[in-house]
């Protein structure tokens, strides 16, 4: 029994859909990149909160889906139009999931800190290894 289950890991492990050292790198790339839109935010920067972001990214909230990442960065601009409304951002409890060579699901918590009140939520983006990097292809925040 020992034998096969030892076997069955190792194909699983060599085979082209298994876990590979490409799925590994998601993890560093993925919290290093939310590490600086945390910083770009708390900054006042949304266009440096954007910069994860595929041209192609969907972002979904509620009942809204707006597309495209000059249209999801105008979104942002118009939700939070200076330093008050966008307060001091944190992310916790995020896990990244490798799915496949080049996606990898993140998912966590928000939690948005300001004068008047404090927002939080949760949510999922599914990230894409693309030329220029780790990039963020759909954003489902709830």
């Amino acid at each position: 029994m020992r034998t096969s289950s030892l076997l069955l890991f190792l194909l699983t492990m060599a085979w082209p859909g298994g876990c590979s050292n490409a799925d590994l790198d998601a993890d560093p790339a993925v919290h290093a990149a939310m590490d600086r839109q945390v910083q770009a935010w708390n900054a006042g920067d949304v266009a440096g909160f954007m910069v994860p972001y595929a041209d192609t990214a969907c972002f979904i909230s509620g009942e809204d889906r707006t597309c495209g990442k000059v249209l999801v960065e105008g979104r942002y601009k118009v939700r939070y139009p200076d330093a008050a409304a966008m307060g001091r951002l944190s992310f916790s409890q995020l896990e990244v999931v490798p799915a496949g060579a080049d996606h990898a699901w993140c998912t966590g918590r928000w939690r948005l800190l300001r004068a008047d009140d404090t927002l939080s939520g949760g949510f999922s983006l599914l990230w894409q290894r693309l030329p220029d990097g780790w990039r963020i292809i759909r954003d489902h925040t709830y």
